[in-house]
C-alpha cells in the first residue's frame, strides 16, 4: 500500500481543516485583523500597569470589546457555535469574560455586552490582583450593522438621532440606562467604563450624561460618536441670530447692573470640588458623521469677547471632554468611520483642545442645572 499523499490531496485536507475551524480564516478573526503588539495581562502588571501607564492601551481594548459586540450579534444570525463563535477572542486575550448581553426587544439582537474582569483566568497567568487602572466592568456598545435581521431597528434609531439629536425614546436607551446604573451601584462608579462606537458611542453619551446628572461619573470612551442632526442644523441658525443679537444689544446703553449672570438666569455652575464628567471622544477628520465635534465653540469666544470689552467675568462653568483626532490625512469614509483604525500600530493621534462646540451644547445643562437639581458626586 503506497502511504504517499500527493500535494494536491494535502492542499485539499488543510483547505477541509479551515472551513471546519471556520474561525481559523474568518476576516473578523482576532488573529486576523486583531491588534498585534498588545500583551496579555502578566504578573508585572502589578508593578507597572499598562492600563494605568499606557493610554493607547485603554484605547485599543475598548475598541477590542467593542468589536467583541459586534461579532457577537454577527455571531447569533450565523449561528455559530461556542466552538467557532468568533466574538470571544476578543475579550479573552485581556482576561475579560462576558457576564451579560443587551437585546433589543423589538427584533432580539444583540447591541451591547457587559465584561468583567475575568479573576480566575488572571490567577491562571499569576496575575494576582487585578492591575491598577483595569475597570471591574466595562459596557460595550456597537453601532450599525446593514443586515437583514438588525438593519431596520439600528436604522431606526440612526434617525431619531438625525432628526431630534436624542436616543431617549429608543428602547434601547432604557436598558443601557439600567445595566451601566447597574454596575456602577455594584462595583463603584470609579471602577466601570462604558464603551461605544458610532450609534452606539450616541448612546453612550446620553446614558453617560443622565447618570452623571445624578452624580454618577463613569469613564466614557466614544468613538466616532454621531454629530450631525436636523436638530442641530435648526439650533445653530438660531443661535447665530441670538448672537447678532446680543452683540447689538451689548453696543446700546444699559444699566451698570443689567448683564444677567448664569445663576440669575435660574441656573447656576457647579460648586467647587464637584467633579466634572469629561468624556473621552475618538474623532477622524474625514468622517462625516462625527467630524462636527472638531469645531470650536464659536460661543464660548464670542461670550470671552464681551466678557473682555465689558470687563465683567462671568462665572459660568464650561463642558469638556477629551478629543483625540486621527492625524492619517485624507481617507475614505468607511476607513475613515471604522472602529479598527483605533487598535491600529500606526495611529498617530492628537490631542484636541476641549472646547467643542458641540461638546458645549451637549454637556452643558449639567454645568447648568437648578441649584436644586445638583446632586451630590456618588462613588
Amino acid at each position: 500500500m503506497d502511504n504517499k499523499i500527493s500535494a494536491e490531496e494535502m492542499k485539499n485536507e488543510g483547505e477541509t481543516t479551515v472551513k471546519e475551524s471556520g474561525i481559523e480564516s474568518h476576516p473578523y478573526a482576532f488573529h486576523v485583523s486583531g491588534p498585534r503588539n498588545v500583551p496579555s495581562p502578566n504578573w508585572k502588571d502589578l508593578i507597572n500597569s499598562s492600563w494605568r501607564k499606557d493610554a493607547n492601551y485603554k484605547r485599543t481594548v475598548m475598541a477590542c470589546f467593542i468589536q467583541a459586540v459586534y461579532l457577537l450579534e454577527l455571531d447569533r444570525q450565523e449561528n455559530r457555535t461556542e466552538q467557532n463563535a468568533l466574538a470571544p477572542k476578543w475579550w479573552i486575550p485581556f482576561r475579560y469574560k462576558l457576564v451579560e448581553t443587551l437585546k433589543d426587544e423589538r427584533d432580539g439582537s444583540i447591541f451591547g455586552a457587559i465584561l468583567e474582569w475575568d479573576r480566575s483566568a488572571a490567577l491562571a497567568d499569576f496575575v494576582l490582583i487585578r492591575p491598577s487602572g483595569a475597570p471591574r466592568a466595562v459596557l460595550a456598545l456597537r453601532g450599525t450593522i446593514l443586515k437583514s435581521q438588525t438593519m431596520r431597528r439600528d436604522i431606526e434609531d440612526d434617525l431619531r438621532f438625525l432628526a431630534w439629536e436624542s436616543l431617549k425614546r429608543s428602547v434601547r436607551f432604557s436598558g443601557v440606562l439600567k445595566a451601566l446604573k447597574a454596575i456602577a451601584d455594584k462595583y463603584g462608579s470609579n471602577n466601570v467604563c462604558i464603551a461605544g462606537h458610532s450609534l452606539g458611542a450616541g448612546f453612550a453619551l446620553q446614558v453617560g450624561k443622565a447618570l452623571a446628572k445624578e452624580g454618577i461619573y463613569v469613564e466614557a470612551h466614544l468613538f466616532n460618536p454621531p454629530s450631525v442632526s436636523l436638530a442641530m442644523s435648526f439650533r445653530n441658525i438660531g443661535e447665530k441670530a441670538g448672537f447678532a443679537w446680543k452683540r447689538i444689544k451689548a453696543m446700546l446703553p444699559s444699566k451698570s447692573d443689567s448683564q444677567i449672570s448664569c445663576e440669575e438666569r435660574g441656573a447656576t455652575s457647579f460648586p467647587v470640588g464637584l467633579k466634572q464628567w469629561v468624556p473621552h471622544l475618538y474623532i477622524n477628520n474625514s468622517d462625516y458623521i462625527c467630524c462636527s465635534y472638531t469645531y470650536a465653540d464659536g460661543a464660548q469666544n464670542d461670550q470671552a469677547a464681551a466678557n473682555k470689552e465689558n470687563a465683567k467675568p462671568t462665572n459660568c462653568s464650561q463642558a469638556a471632554a477629551k478629543l483625540f483626532l486621527s492625524s492619517k490625512g485624507n481617507q475614505k469614509f468607511l476607513e475613515a468611520h471604522g472602529l479598527e483604525q483605533w487598535w491600529s500600530d500606526n495611529l498617530e493621534l492628537q490631542m484636541a483642545i476641549s472646547n467643542s462646540k458641540l461638546v458645549s451644547q451637549q454637556l452643558k445643562s449639567l454645568y447648568t442645572m437648578p441649584a436644586a437639581q445638583l446632586t451630590p458626586v456618588k462613588r
